[in-house]
């Protein structure tokens, strides 16, 4: 099976849809697609009388794409602009082009600053229309998570899950070693609430190479509730990069992955 057919597999059963990068090319950091659509499905819940049917993110056709300062987790998207595709159902008691446009600006704005994604275009489509409800508060509907939360590394998955702390959670449970040693550095860093397995695999991944000589770290993780991903995706990369360095064959680039934020 040809690599790109394989990391679909691989990911589909997982839900995580793309893998988006966030910031720019010397960022080396990435958000699954599930992530990000919860992120701005939690945003557009804010828009009363809109309710969204989908929500995808994707590559803006004909943009400029750069190459990473490090190698991306297996079949990232290369740096460079994208484009949100929504569908949703709106109230009868607002003006559409005014809710449509509101919904524009929230996720352009919820992408960018909240999450640190380059987006260029927020393409929207209208799918029904409902009517006001006579008494109370119309619910609100996010738009639907592509897949259920990943378990929190070194945490077994339950029927209903704890809130997670804020705190940082420890690298308990890893394999001793250079792997072990960097999970609990990632760990440590302010915004990290915990390492993640949702591809099946360790959350802290090493490569050491002889020609050229070099070391190259892959982190997984979720973000805490109040942090930007964006800056918790740097300032690991800065603390695993410096923890890595020691015994390294040569230089030492560090990728993260974030599989679930709170932001």
């Amino acid at each position: 099976m040809e690599t790109a057919a394989w990391t679909q597999a691989v990911r589909h059963p997982f839900g995580l849809g793309r893998l988006l990068p966030l910031g720019g090319p010397a960022d080396g950091a990435w958000i699954t697609e599930r992530a990000a659509v919860e992120a701005l499905g939690r945003a557009a819940n804010e828009i009363a009388g809109v309710r969204l049917e989908s929500l995808r993110i994707g590559p803006a056709p004909l943009e400029f794409v750069s190459e990473p300062a490090v190698r991306p987790p297996a079949g990232a998207m290369p740096p460079g602009p994208l484009t949100i595709e929504a569908a949703f159902s709106a109230s009868l008691g607002q003006p559409l082009p005014e809710t449509a446009e509101e919904l524009r600006s929230r996720l352009l704005d919820a992408a960018a600053r909240r999450l640190g994604l380059t987006t260029v275009a927020a393409d929207l489509r209208i799918t029904d229309l409902h009517e006001v409800p006579q008494t109370g508060t119309e619910a609100r509907t996010a738009a639907r998570p592509i897949t259920p939360t990943p378990t929190p590394y070194g945490t077994a998955a339950a029927p209903t899950a704890a809130p997670r702390s804020s705190r940082p959670v420890t690298g308990a449970g890893f394999p001793r070693g250079l792997g072990g040693d960097l999970a609990d550095v990632a760990t440590g860093v302010p915004g990290v609430a915990g390492l993640t397995t949702v591809l099946g695999s360790r959350p802290v991944r090493t490569q050491d190479r002889a020609d050229p000589p070099d070391r190259r770290v892959e982190v997984h993780l979720a973000v805490a509730p109040g942090h930007h991903p964006l800056e918790v995706a740097r300032a690991v990369r800065t603390a695993v990069a410096d923890a890595a360095a020691t015994g390294a064959p040569g230089p030492v680039t560090v990728a993260v992955l974030i599989t679930e934020t709170a932001a």
